[in-house]
C-alpha cells in the first residue's frame, strides 16, 4: 500500500490559499488522486496538497512559500510524462501548472506567440494554425501535454526531422526559481549574446532547476498540402535504407516513423481497425511529405524509384485518409497501455547500428523477463525506439538494466526525448561522464541549493553513480 504522505509544515497550507484561493488547494485524497500517478500506471505516489495558482505571480507565491517552509515540490503540467517525474513520490506538494492557459496573439512578423505553460499542445495548434503558421512539435499526446512539459522535457515527437526538438522552439522562457523570483527572458529577439542560453538549460531540466511558467515560442510556415504513405517493408535494413533515400530525395519530407507487424497487431485488435495491406509484412514505415504545393508526386517518383525496397505502399492526401493511416502508428501507445501496465523506455543509437539493436531487443528483454512482450516502435530518422514491454512489471529493474546497457555499450542514449525522471536514475553514468554529472549538480546546487524542486529526479543520489 502507498503510505500517506506527511502533513504539510505548519500554516503552510494557510498561506498557499492566500495566495492561490481556498478552491485551489486541494487536500482531498479523491480530488488529488487523478495528479499523484503517471500516465503508464507505473509510478504513483501520495501529495499533502494540489496546489494550481493560475499566474506566474502565484506560482513564484506557491514556490517562496514552499521554500519558506522547507517543503519540496514537484512541477505538473498535463501529467502525460512517462519516467515518473512528474507525480509525489516523495511526498512532495504537486504544483499543477494546468491553469496557464493564456495564449497571446500570435506575432506573424517575427513567427512567434507566446504560451503559458498550462497550454496544451492541441490548442497551441489551432491558434497559431489559425493565423496561417503552425508549431514545429507534434506528437500524440497532443490533447494532453502541456507547454510547460513540453519545455521541462525538452519533448520530441514526430516532426524532429524537420524542425528539432522543444528546446529549437524555444525563443524565450519564464520560470520561477526556488526562492520565488521570477527569470523571465521573453523578448523573442533572435539575436541577443549576452550570456548563458538559459532558455536552453531550463528546456530538458525536469523540473529541478525552475518552475515554467510560459514560453516564447517560434513558428514555423504552414505546409497547407500534404501526404502521408505507409510503406511496407521487408525488415529494420530495409526501413533504414529506404529512409537515405527519402531524404535525399525529398526536401517536403517532414516526418518518418517505424513500426512492426506485432505492434501493428495489438493495434488493430484494440481498435478494430483493417489492415494496411491484404498481406502481413515484418515492418512498416510511415512517412509524411508537407508543402505549399502538392508533394504527393514527389513522394510517389520516390516510392517507384526504390521498387527493391518498397513491398507495397498506402498513400492518403485528404484529412480522413491521412489520419487513418496516422493512426496506425500513433495508436501504439494507447493499444500497449491498454494491455496491462508497460516498462517504457525510449532509447536513441547511431543509424548504423539502428538495424541490429532492433533486432537483438526483444531477446535482450527475454533475458531478463522471459515472459514479457516487447513491441517497439519510433522515430527512425533520430534512431530513435521507444521500448514497450508488458507482462514485466515485476521485473522492471533488470529489464532495464539489461536494455540500457546494451544500448550504451553501442555509443546510444539510455534516454531520446522522455527524460530521466525517476525511472533512469541509477543509469544516468551510461550516458553521462562524472565530470558532466558533477557540473549538472553545481548547477542544481546553484540554482536550488535546498534541494526543493523535483527532488529524485534527474540526479541521482551521489551513492548510485
Amino acid at each position: 500500500m502507498t503510505r500517506s504522505p506527511a502533513p504539510l509544515p505548519d500554516g503552510l497550507g494557510d498561506h498557499l490559499r492566500a495566495v492561490v484561493g481556498g478552491n485551489h488547494v486541494l487536500v482531498d485524497p479523491e480530488l488529488t488522486a487523478s495528479y499523484e500517478t503517471d500516465w503508464t500506471g507505473r509510478f504513483s505516489g501520495r501529495s499533502p496538497a494540489v496546489v494550481r495558482p493560475g499566474t506566474t505571480a502565484e506560482v513564484a507565491g506557491v514556490v517562496a512559500a514552499c521554500a519558506k517552509a522547507r517543503a519540496p515540490i514537484v512541477a505538473q503540467g498535463g501529467n502525460t510524462g512517462l519516467v515518473g517525474g512528474g507525480v509525489p513520490m516523495g511526498g512532495e506538494l504537486v504544483v499543477s501548472l494546468t491553469r496557464l492557459t493564456e495564449l497571446g496573439p500570435v506575432d506573424t512578423a517575427a513567427a512567434q506567440v507566446t504560451a503559458g505553460a498550462g497550454v496544451r499542445l492541441a490548442d497551441l495548434q489551432r491558434h497559431v494554425r489559425a493565423a496561417g503558421l503552425d508549431f514545429g512539435v507534434d506528437f500524440a499526446a497532443r490533447d494532453s501535454a502541456t507547454v510547460g512539459g513540453l519545455t521541462a522535457t525538452n519533448a520530441g515527437g514526430e516532426r524532429v526531422l524537420r524542425y528539432g526538438g522543444m528546446r529549437a522552439q524555444l525563443a524565450g522562457i519564464e520560470a520561477v526559481l526556488a526562492d520565488g523570483s521570477v527569470l523571465s527572458r521573453m523578448s523573442g529577439l533572435l539575436k541577443d549574446n549576452t550570456g548563458y542560453d538559459l532558455p536552453g538549460l531550463l528546456a530538458g531540466s525536469e523540473g529541478t532547476l525552475g518552475v515554467v511558467t510560459g514560453a516564447r515560442l517560434r513558428l514555423v510556415p504552414s505546409q497547407r498540402n500534404r501526404v502521408v504513405a505507409v510503406v511496407a517493408v521487408g525488415g529494420v535494413d530495409e526501413a533504414v535504407e529506404l529512409l537515405a533515400v527519402l531524404r535525399q530525395r525529398l526536401r517536403t519530407l517532414e516526418a518518418a516513423e517505424l513500426f512492426f507487424a506485432t505492434g501493428l497487431e495489438l493495434v488493430r485488435a484494440h481498435s478494430g481497425m483493417p489492415a494496411p495491406f491484404a498481406a502481413g509484412h515484418p515492418a512498416y514505415l510511415l512517412v509524411e511529405c508537407a508543402d505549399r504545393r502538392d508533394p504527393t508526386d514527389e513522394l510517389t517518383e520516390a516510392l517507384a524509384d526504390s521498387e527493391e525496397l518498397v513491398r507495397d505502399a498506402a498513400l492518403a492526401t485528404d484529412a480522413a485518409g491521412r489520419h487513418g493511416l496516422w493512426a496506425y502508428r500513433e495508436g501504439h501507445t494507447e493499444a500497449i497501455n491498454a494491455e496491462g501496465v508497460p516498462v517504457k523506455l525510449d532509447i536513441a543509437v547511431p543509424l548504423a547500428v539502428f538495424p541490429a539493436v532492433a533486432r537483438a531487443l526483444p531477446t535482450v528483454v527475454s533475458g531478463a523477463a522471459p515472459h514479457a512482450r516487447t513491441v517497439l516502435f519510433g522515430h527512425i530518422n533520430e534512431g530513435n525506439l521507444h521500448v514497450n514491454v508488458l507482462d514485466a512489471t515485476d521485473r522492471a529493474e533488470e529489464v532495464t538494466d539489461a536494455v540500457l546497457r546494451h544500448v550504451a555499450a553501442r555509443g546510444g542514449s539510455i534516454s531520446a526525448e522522455h527524460g530521466v525522471g525517476r525511472a533512469k536514475l541509477a543509469w544516468l553514468g551510461l550516458s553521462r561522464s562524472p565530470t558532466e554529472i558533477a557540473a549538472m549538480r553545481a548547477v542544481k546546487r546553484a540554482l536550488d541549493p535546498q534541494g526543493l524542486l523535483n527532488p529524485g529526479v534527474l540526479l541521482p543520489p551521489p551513492s548510485c553513480e
